[in-house]
Parts: C-alpha cells; structure tokens; sequence
C-alpha cells in the first residue's frame, strides 16, 4: 500500500471512529497505539492526524500529542451561525438557478434519507445524508469556494448532527422540513425557502445544546427502532 494510501486510509477511519463517538471529545490520540492497531509506521498517523486537525476533529497540544476536539456549546453555536449565513447565501443564489434535474436529485436523496430515518437503520448515514441533501439544494449556485467552507463545517459538526437526530426525537420535525424546503425552492420562493433553512439550522443547534447541556438526557441509547 502506498503511503499517502495508507495515511488517507487512517485517516478515514479515525474519522469514522471520532464520528461514531469512538473516540470522544477530549480523547488522547496516541501516535504509537494509532500505528500498531493500523499495522504502519508512525509517519502515515502523523499524516492522518494533521490531516483531522485541518478539519477540525483533532487537536495537538505541545508535550502532550493529540486529542479529539471537544466543542464548548459556544463554539457550537459559532459553527451553526457561520451555517446560517453560508447557507442562506447559497440557497438563495440557488433557488433562480435551479433546474428540474437538481430538483430530482434532491428528491432522491431525500426519498433515501427518509428510508434511513424512518427504519431507525443506517445511523452511521444519517449526517451524511443530511450534507447530501442540503448540497443538492445549494449545487446550482456554482460557488464552490463557499460549499467548500460549508462542507468543512459540515465535518466539524457532523457528530453533532446526528446526536441531535437521535436523542431529541427531532426526526419528524427534520424529515417535514426537508420537504419544505425542497417544496419552496420548486416553487422559487426564495424568502421563504432562506427564512425556513435559518429555522432548521438554529432549532437543530438549540437541540444538540440542549443534550450537551443536560436537558435532554443521553446517557441511555434511544430505542432507534420507535425513531
């Protein structure tokens, strides 16, 4: 296996494992450990790790090595923040643009997520489908340099998304507004559709605040089957 391969390889899964909560917030990555579960020298984990810590998922401390990020609820309402504003730009350069295609593509996607979602199956998915959705919906802006921006705090808050998803019953509440959404950009009501994105992204966050905060209880596993 060539190098890069292997550190793009460990990489990828120490993603997936900080993502799954694995690994969680504030977890000590050791170099050493890392190498000798992925059977590589020290140097592709290097790699991996510098590579996570440009996403936001890992940081290093002098002395100390690396660790998991652990997000305060401040810099979780930052991120939502800078989504809104990102967002809303996107979808509202979106919406004139948008073709019957883009609009099937976001149909489709959709029709998946809510097959995910409704059978309480494919969990590790279900951030992934959510990010595909709201790319289809913004794809027809052609402005990459923001999506690209949107998708890195997409991977920052990925996590998040889908503790949100699972422990606050909050589902349906999704699912109906990504009906809504698609609806209001088929028929290019542009305030409307960018007043709706800006509800969906700030009550998603009061609701990931609300757990980590303790209001909403999430030290048992949901029955993911009745979500």
């Amino acid at each position: 296996m060539a190098y890069k391969t292997r550190a793009r390889f460990v990489a990828d899964d120490i993603r997936h494992r900080i993502l799954n909560g694995e690994f969680p917030g504030g977890t000590q990555l050791r170099q050493d450990a890392l190498a000798a579960d992925y059977d590589v020298s020290r140097i592709p984990v290097r790699e991996a790790l510098l590579t996570l810590e440009a996403e936001g998922l890992v940081e290093f401390y002098p002395h100390r090595g690396a660790f998991t990020t652990e997000l305060s609820v401040a810099k979780i309402r930052e991120l939502f923040d800078l989504r809104v504003l990102l967002e809303g730009h996107l979808l509202r350069q979106a919406i004139p643009r948008m073709t019957e295609a883009a609009l099937h593509k976001a149909e489709h996607i959709l029709q998946e997520y809510d097959a995910a979602l409704d059978s309480g199956s494919q969990i590790d998915n279900w951030s992934d489908y959510n990010f595909a959705f709201h790319e289809a919906l913004y794809h027809p802006a052609d402005l990459p340099e923001a999506m690209n921006l949107v998708s890195q705090l997409n991977t920052k808050s990925d996590r998040y998304i889908r503790m949100q998803l699972l422990y606050t019953q909050a589902i349906e509440k999704a699912e109906r507004e990504h009906h809504d959404l698609l609806e209001l950009s088929r028929q290019g009501e542009v305030d409307a559709a960018c007043q709706l994105l800006e509800r969906h992204i700030l009550e998603a966050c009061e609701g990931i605040v609300a757990v980590l905060e303790g209001r909403v209880q999430a030290s048992q596993t949901p029955d993911t089957a009745q979500l």
